[in-house]
């Protein structure tokens, strides 16, 4: 077996208190997710409904599961149950429907607001100007089953450290303005979640809180 509880804790020893570890655990096998949840870790980030709801069956009752990845509208009803964070709201759309699907469970789901700042056209996510305009017409203030807890984005895939770290403070600088703007009073919204296996020392330093890490965890994916 892949060494997982060796790899995690060389990670984990990167990070500085106050940033939290996100072990992506898509595409691997429940037995590498329970070697990591021997050595203390208990957040995990899957980005398919059917392979999440078998490890949610399989796995202990207090991982916190975080869906990372493209969602689908139709996909929320199925994750509500037991989704402890959705890390790529990319519309309102998809908002609405986590709080709908979130209310007929009786739960309060926590949100990520996507942003794309990378110049690469594959990946998702709001125009800092996209965002900023759903942030101003305030419907998600009357949302009582969703709590936007900060930001997320994904720096483009790069040997370039200058422009990853371009992109994060980017990220950054936008967290401060929309906090100062709509979140002042909130302490909740906190969460600056950019850096993967390739870039997170590099998010460190731009002010990330929550990085997802998975291939330097578990190796490459097995599908």
């Amino acid at each position: 077996m892949y060494d997982v509880k060796k790899n995690l804790n060389e990670v984990k020893k990167d990070l500085p208190e106050g940033v939290r570890l996100v072990a992506v655990s898509k595409f691997h096998p429940a037995e590498y997710i329970t070697a990591a949840y021997e050595e203390g870790q208990r957040i995990f980030g899957e980005s398919h409904e059917q392979e999440l709801r078998q490890k949610v069956e399989q796995l202990p009752k207090d991982i916190e599961w975080h869906f990372i990845g493209h969602l689908q509208t139709n996909k929320v009803k199925y994750i509500a149950p037991y989704i402890s964070m959705v890390e790529a709201v990319d519309s309102m759309k998809l908002l609405r429907e986590i709080n709908r699907q979130a209310e007929r469970c009786g739960r309060v789901i926590d949100v990520l607001l996507e942003l794309h700042i990378a110049e690469e056209e594959t990946k998702y996510g709001l125009t800092l100007e996209a965002c900023r305009k759903l942030l101003a017409d305030g419907e998600w203030r009357e949302m009582k089953n969703v709590r936007i807890r900060g930001l997320m984005m994904m720096a483009s895939y790069t040997d370039d450290e200058t422009q990853i770290r371009s992109e994060m403070m980017t990220a950054a600088n936008f967290f401060d303005e929309v906090k100062q703007e709509y979140f002042a009073d909130d302490d909740s919204f906190s969460e600056r979640s950019w850096g993967m296996s390739h870039d997170y020392p590099i998010a460190v330093e731009c002010r990330s809180t929550m990085v997802r890490v998975g291939s330097k965890i578990f190796g490459e994916r097995v599908y």
